[in-house]
């Protein structure tokens, strides 16, 4: 952790240098606040969603609606966390030979719109789950970050597939999984 403005702040764990609005895919990771089970049970490696689950795929369904230039792939809501494979434009970015450079040089924001970006989305997505719980007197709260993975190429996709459809089958493996 650094200090700005005499205040500590936890390091970002965006790819430095990278524009998150460059077309591609995106693997991401979205939990809970203190990893607390809000968005249902695992039952036999299915999972079954509570309210505020369903809405989480109501949420995360509806991104395209909200963000046109993105398209939904493979997702998984879990009892305390969401990984979805979110894509930005054009899918030639998953060949790392097509997205190499994220510095702009016309004097603009180097990491491109802020408003157009993978950030933007997720606390899209964020806000939607949040303002529905607020309104239904849900005490829910999320983890102020997000992982995320850039896929650069098909054996990367197909593995992070995998691992996303998979992922109700290993909760037991899980370290949370005992509040579910």
């Amino acid at each position: 952790m650094t200090l700005f403005q005499k205040k500590y702040r936890v390091e970002s764990t965006r790819l430095k240098y990278w524009d998150y609005s460059t077309p591609g895919y995106y693997f991401v990771t979205i939990c809970t606040k203190d990893k607390k089970c809000y968005f249902g049970k695992i039952v036999n490696g299915d999972m079954h969603l509570s309210s505020v689950g369903a809405v989480v795929k109501e949420c995360w369904l509806a991104i395209p609606e909200h963000f046109p230039f993105v398209t939904l792939d493979e997702y998984v809501i879990m009892p305390n966390h969401v990984h979805g494979i979110i894509i930005i434009g054009s899918d030639k970015c998953r060949d790392a030979r097509f997205c190499v450079s994220t510095i702009n040089n016309d004097g603009g924001n180097k990491y491109g719109s802020q408003s157009k970006n993978l950030g933007s989305i997720i606390r899209g997505f964020k806000i939607g789950v949040t303002k529905w719980s607020t309104e239904n007197k849900i005490n829910f709260a999320w983890q102020p970050r997000f992982y995320d993975h850039i896929l650069r190429n098909d054996k990367s996709l197909y593995a992070i597939r995998k691992y996303i459809q998979q992922n109700p089958q290993k909760w037991e493996l899980d370290k949370f999984c005992s509040e579910n």
